[in-house]
């Protein structure tokens, strides 16, 4: 080989050697940079980046409770007025009833009940209840028209306990009502101010006008069953004076007895101040009835009882009269001994007002501590209750707001509609939609007798109905 081939495997065997010792070299600076440090320590990665943390909800702030609402559970949306009754002031109701002349003895009992009751009552939501002074509805259109007049000028009025004559009220109770009171009554009996018992209202119908007293379409049929049954009679006749009261009861009893089976022969009016009867009985003897009911008041029916015995025909007619005549004024009067009387049953026993816990007994025993007297007519038990009604409604309808009574005109009403079993001194009191709220049992009492006779008269029970 010549020196130049020679050369050349030389320099190809350096520079494979170069190579090779380059590779070395970078193997070793791998395996150190992998590899352990002299003090052995691990080189660490660095750390990750942490996420900041989330900043925390604030928390959740509740929503102020709401302010008690002072009405409760009152009755009522407002719809007729709410009465504000200001601290130290009385609540106020009125009694309207037949309090002075010859209906005095048929009145005065309610008015005086309605006083007890008051009282037996006590306040209400720590107010006291002011029946101010009695009004007088003088038995009729005027005197009740007169009454109601007073008693709506003064707006702090809730309700009025009355009136004790159905002529009165039907005068009274709409100028009562529009003035969004309510009028409650213990002697109303006519069927024209609440309905006729079967759904449709009495032509002197007016809604918020309420009675304890019974609907005299009940009144009829006793009387009317009373004759035709028990007395035996097939005929009679029937005396009116044109009030509503006693209209409605004639025809009641006229409707009833010929419902019987019995006939009516007569059927005729007289004017309220009359003193000769004997045109209007000479009339009523034509048909020679068996018996006369004239369900009116007094005086006329002083002289009915009086002259009818003296008319041709009528010698031996049986004589039947009404709860407005059932009172302590005309049971004493000579004529009226023997005489039949229809009336609200007044046979209360153990009774119990469920509001006062009063009985008939507690009553009577109270009014005769006042008045000195026993009641003298059949509907104070009536006035007692339907005053109570009165006060539990107002109860249920008012509120304190503050040192203020706030009593709702709308509930009043609203509690006396719906008013359902309620345990009076008269019975259960169940309210419909026409105002009837009273118990429906009528009893026939006779007369004994004599003045020392009455007490004993009004319980000398022959009849009694219920339907």
């Amino acid at each position: 080989m010549n020196w130049y081939g020679h050369l050349t495997k030389v320099r190809k065997g350096r520079g494979v050697i170069s190579l090779v010792i380059a590779l070395l070299a970078v193997f070793a600076l791998l395996a150190t940079s992998c590899g352990n440090d002299d003090d052995g320590d691990t080189v660490e990665a660095p750390e990750a980046t942490q996420a900041p943390e989330a900043a925390e909800e604030p928390e959740a702030t509740e929503a102020p409770a709401p302010a008690p609402d002072p009405r409760g559970n009152a009755l009522g949306d407002g719809s007729l007025g709410i009465v504000e009754v200001e601290a130290g002031e009385a609540i106020q109701i009125r009694s309207l009833q037949a309090i002075t002349g010859d209906v005095a003895g048929f009145g005065l009992p309610i008015d005086r009940a309605a006083y007890i009751a008051a009282d037996d009552y006590g306040p209400i939501h720590g107010f006291d209840v002011d029946l101010g002074a009695s009004l007088d509805d003088l038995c009729g259109a005027d005197g009740g028209q007169a009454a109601a007049q007073t008693i709506v000028a003064d707006d702090r009025v809730i309700g009025v306990l009355g009136t004790s004559c159905s002529g009165a009220a039907v005068a009274a109770a709409p100028l009562v009502t529009n003035a969004g009171m309510v009028m409650i009554s213990g002697g109303n009996t006519s069927p024209a101010l609440t309905s006729d018992l079967a759904g449709t209202a009495g032509p002197n119908h007016v809604k918020g006008y309420y009675r304890t007293a019974h609907n005299d379409l009940y009144q009829g049929a006793a009387m009317a069953k009373f004759v035709f049954g028990e007395l035996g009679f097939t005929t009679a006749a029937a005396i009116h004076d044109g009030d509503p009261y006693t209209q409605g009861l004639a025809q009641a009893f006229s409707d009833a007895f010929e419902d019987e089976g019995g006939t009516m022969t007569g059927f005729s009016g007289v004017n309220k101040d009359d003193t000769d009867m004997v045109p209007v009985l000479t009339e009523i003897a034509a048909g020679s009835p068996e018996a006369l009911f004239f369900p009116i008041f007094q005086p006329a029916g002083d002289f009915i009882a009086d002259q009818a015995p003296g008319v041709s025909g009528l010698e031996d007619t049986v004589l039947l009269a009404a709860d407005g005549l059932l009172n302590a004024n005309y049971l004493p009067l000579p004529q009226t001994a023997g005489m039949y009387f229809s009336g609200p049953d007044q046979r209360f026993g153990e009774n119990v007002n469920q509001s006062t816990g009063k009985t008939a007994a507690d009553f009577t025993a109270e009014y005769e501590s006042r008045y000195g007297e026993v009641p003298s007519s059949a509907f104070w038990a009536h006035g007692y209750d339907a005053t109570i009604l009165l006060l539990d409604a107002i109860a249920a309808a008012s509120w304190i707001d503050d040192d203020t009574l706030m009593i709702d005109r709308q509930g009043v009403r609203d509690y006396l509609y719906g008013l359902r079993n309620f345990n009076g001194i008269i019975g259960t009191i169940n309210c419909d939609a026409f105002g009837d709220c009273g118990s429906s049992k009528i009893t026939v009492v006779q007369n004994l007798g004599g003045e020392e006779n009455i007490e004993a008269s009004l319980n000398n029970v022959i009849y009694s109905y219920e339907p």
